[in-house]
Order: structure tokens, then C-alpha cells, then sequence
């Protein structure tokens, strides 16, 4: 008895469930005109989007055509999905600029390089690599403010066809933005290492991440990968110092 009754229960949740289903669709489904018109006026108010196309089906709009960048797939995508009743975006546009590989991840690395001078930049540390036109950005800032502009230079290079985010933002910390300061006048108070804070590419990166030194770059010689170690673990306050700095020409 039990059985049939338990049975009979699921049965009518089942039922219940389905045609929950079938009437949120239904709901969804009767917007789909009024949709429809609002998308295609949206996109035609944007010069970048005239080869974009749109369809709509139960509140979910599904985007096509081809763009000039990466960031206007992105950009196309955020503004249907403010538009009214819109459910969902399927975001199939395609990116039509191209480059090779390698060259994108050149164009990549020298502009990651040289972000935010003046600002953060000493104590980020983001590289880029490529495959297929997919960007992956990998590495740590400070601030979200650096890693949104680290993430801005990958979306807007022409040629490139998606952008996977593996930034980490450091978390907020006074003591490790005054271990930032101590550890980055020890390094550069070498009268050996003093040379690398004249070219804005070539900086010896100071990340700091509750306490824990880990130090990036390229450096011209062994020597001056192992002044800049030695110095840095000298620092007060800093737990550990992992050094990262690779030798110019050495694999």
C-alpha cells in the first residue's frame, strides 16, 4: 500500500513539475515577438553590430554573424541580456579578424608588459598564451583595476577569438603592500639590479601574496638572479621568497 502511495506521489509531482515547465515556457515564449523587435533595434544603434544577426526562442535570444573584435562579441552579448524579458543569450558570434598564434602572443605579452607604468605595474605579473586564436591569460595583480585592464588589452587585440581568465586579484593587505615597498627597495638598491628599473618591459615583478615573495622576470645573467633572491629574502616580515627570474637565452 505504501508502495502504490509513494508511487502515486511521484507520479503527480512528476506532473506537477511538467506542467510547471510547460507554462514557464509558454510565458516565456509569448514575448518572443516583442523581443525579438527590441534586440533588432539595439543592435542596429551600434555600427560594430551591423553583421550581427538575432533569433528568439522561449525568452532566449541566440546571437550570430561576425564581428571585427573579441570585446564586441562581449559588448553584443551585455546588452541584449539588459534588454527587457530576455532570458538568457546564446552567444554564437564569430570574430572575424585573424592573426598567427605566435604573433598574437608577442603583441600580447609586450602591451601586458608595459601596463599600468606608473601605477602597479612592479608588482603584477600577467602573461598571455595562444592557441587557435583562444587567449589564456594567467598570472596575479595587485588590484582588480590592473587585472580588468590586463583582461581589456587580450579583448581588444584584433585576432583574437576568446578570452580565458586565470588572473588572480590579490587580496587586500597592508602588510603586503608595505612588504611590496621593503622587498622592492631591497631588490633595487643593488647597485647590480639597479638596471632593471630603467626599461618599463623589464622590471623584476614583485608578487606578494599574504606575506609569500615570489619574484618574475629576465634577467641578464645567473648572477643577478641569484643578488635578487638573496636580497629579497633578507626583507623583514616576508615568510618565503620563491625566485622565478629566468636567465636571458637560457631554456
Amino acid at each position: 500500500m505504501k508502495s502504490i502511495f509513494r508511487i502515486m506521489t511521484s507520479l503527480l509531482t512528476a506532473g506537477i513539475l511538467s506542467a510547471t515547465l510547460v507554462a514557464q515556457t509558454a510565458s516565456a515564449g509569448r514575448y518572443d515577438q516583442e523581443i525579438q523587435s527590441k534586440v533588432t533595434q539595439k543592435l542596429a544603434q551600434k555600427q560594430e553590430f551591423r553583421n550581427v544577426h538575432s533569433s528568439v526562442e522561449d525568452g532566449i535570444v541566440q546571437l550570430t554573424g561576425s564581428v571585427d573584435l573579441y570585446q564586441q562579441k562581449v559588448d553584443a552579448a551585455k546588452r541584449i541580456r539588459k534588454t527587457d524579458k530576455v532570458q538568457g543569450v546564446r552567444n554564437l558570434i564569430a570574430v572575424s579578424s585573424t592573426a598567427p598564434d605566435a604573433q598574437l602572443a608577442e603583441q600580447l605579452n609586450r602591451k601586458l608588459h608595459f601596463d599600468r607604468i606608473g601605477y602597479d605595474n612592479l608588482f603584477n605579473y600577467v602573461t598571455a598564451s595562444v592557441q587557435d586564436g583562444v587567449v589564456t591569460l594567467n598570472g596575479e595583480t595587485r588590484t582588480p583595476v590592473s587585472h580588468d585592464s590586463a583582461v581589456a588589452i587580450a579583448n581588444f587585440m584584433p585576432g583574437v577569438k576568446d578570452v580565458v581568465d586565470n588572473v588572480k586579484v590579490l587580496p587586500v593587505s597592508r602588510m603586503d603592500d608595505q612588504l611590496r615597498l621593503r622587498t622592492a627597495r631591497a631588490v633595487y638598491g643593488s647597485s647590480v639590479l639597479s638596471k632593471y628599473s630603467t626599461d618599463p618591459a623589464r622590471p623584476i615583478r614583485i608578487v606578494v601574496n599574504d606575506g609569500h615573495v615570489t619574484l618574475y622576470g629576465v634577467v641578464d645573467n645567473a648572477m643577478d638572479k641569484q643578488v635578487a633572491g638573496m636580497r629579497a629574502n633578507q626583507v623583514f616580515g616576508a615568510f618565503s621568497v620563491e625566485n622565478n627570474l629566468v636567465v636571458a637565452n637560457q631554456s
